[in-house]
């Protein structure tokens, strides 16, 4: 049984900043620690270049957000810690998952909407500007993880809807060729900041309101000076609701800290006093990661020693499974032809589950026969492994199941209870 998979990416499209370590690096390291499952952590350069068109600076950001998440704690032993590109099996898997994938539902992504939107606004062409990676790229994210089959996928929730494609995509595939992709999760970390910038908007490179993690410490003490805040002198009281200031400390501090800022805002504390004691707090987090952070920095080679050992052991999973993959959809070795006939002739078709996701949102399953034809069918479920641990009820107990789940399923016209008793009888023997 393969244990729990946490797959996590970031994309290489600038140098790390607060809001980055404290969103994504620090609780993917922490989660990294945790036993009984497996991780996966990448950095997503591939899909750096649908927004970016220069080269050193993706180079530069691969480097530095490498170089970070080591420094941050993350143990290349214990995870899987790769480049995307250097897992060739990724693009040839976004193409197979490109051709069972729906335009519909592509149309509807959030990024892709949000670029059009913008463009009818300014009276423009709807696609004025618009590569074709970023109205793809939710399929390439869906191959970043149904490649490695993850379970769990931490994001913030302006991504829940790519998992949900992902999602909805893996079970198209499934339903043409067979079981092979889990149906991942979103993993949503309510704890987990959304730090503001120092313009009080979120954190981000496209507001240039950002504050690089590892910059020099006199440059940081510089930033901080800089987070807006409102004309409140001192000894005035101060809220601690919208402000920056307040947010970005209670990232780094603990309850106790946090307490003590809050009391000094309704004492009045200067502001001035206020960012020298969120300058102090981040600096005691960040100044033990410096050396290594940098130390990374000054030799690349080591850093792409680690990404090839990592990528290595990735593709000892990728490999056999896109072989697996492209015989599934039909791209086979011409001189198994023959023989594939033979076994086949010799091998008679079998009942089979098909297990999908409606347009409501619902999960259900239907049990067909060895020439398609529709025996049984069941009522929805609310969730992918209630319908799994159904099938896997009759597969295993057969007749007796199709007692205890009557609740759960549909009687179909026509077809005896006799009929999907055989037909379960005879898939048991085969798998047998």
């Amino acid at each position: 049984m393969t244990s729990l998979r946490v797959l996590t990416g970031i994309t290489t499209s600038g140098t790390p900043h607060l809001g980055n370590y404290v969103g994504a690096i620090r609780p993917a390291v922490r989660a990294s620690l945790v036993s009984g499952s497996e991780s996966f952590y990448f950095l997503a350069d591939y899909h750096a270049l649908i927004k970016i068109d220069e080269p050193a600076r993706i180079q530069q950001s691969t480097l530095e957000i490498a170089a970070t998440w080591l420094a941050a704690g993350l143990d290349p032993a214990r995870v899987t810690f790769y480049r995307q590109s250097d897992i060739p099996e990724i693009p040839e898997l976004t193409w197979l998952l490109t051709c069972v994938t729906a335009k519909g539902i592509l149309n509807r992504a959030h990024a892709y909407k949000a670029s059009v939107d913008k463009n009818n606004a300014a009276g423009e062409d709807p696609d004025a500007d618009i590569n074709a990676g970023l109205f793809m790229y939710p399929v390439l994210m869906a191959a970043d993880i149904l490649m490695f089959n993850a379970h769990k996928v931490p994001v913030g929730r302006d991504q829940i809807q790519h998992i949900e494609m992902a999602r909805d995509i893996a079970q198209r595939f499934n339903h043409l060729y067979g079981e092979h992709f889990v149906l991942p999760e979103a993993a949503i970390e309510e704890s987990v900041a959304t730090l503001p910038g120092l313009d009080g908007r979120k954190m981000s490179k496209s507001y240039d309101n950002t504050i690089p993690l590892f910059t020099p410490r006199e440059q940081l003490r510089k930033l901080i000076a800089g987070i807006v805040t409102d004309s409140r002198a001192p000894g005035e009281p101060k809220d601690t609701e919208g402000s920056a200031l307040f947010q970005i400390y209670q990232a780094f501090a603990t309850p106790e800290e946090t307490e003590t800022l809050r009391k000094a805002y309704a004492d009045g504390i200067a502001w001035g006093d206020a960012k020298q004691m969120l300058f102090e707090r981040i600096d005691q987090e960040v100044a033990p990661m410096r050396a290594t952070y940098q130390s990374f920095i000054d030799n690349p080679g080591k850093l792409e020693d680690i990404l090839l050992a990592g990528a290595a052991k990735a593709r000892k999973l990728a490999t056999p499974f896109t072989a697996d993959l492209r015989r599934a959809v039909g791209l086979r070795n011409l001189t198994t032809q023959a023989k594939g006939k033979a076994a086949k002739a010799g091998k008679a078709a079998l009942p089979s589950f098909k297990q999908y996701r409606e347009a409501d949102g619902l999960f259900r399953f239907k049990f067909v026969d060895a020439h398609g034809r529709l025996l049984l069918q069941s009522t929805a479920f609310a969730s992918p492994k209630d319908a799994g641990q159904a099938i896997a009820q009759l597969q295993r107990d057969g007749e007796s199941a199709l007692q205890a789940l009557q609740p759960q399923l549909e009687h179909v016209d026509g077809v005896q209870a006799g009929e999907v008793a055989a037909a379960l009888r005879q898939l048991a023997a085969a798998n047998a």
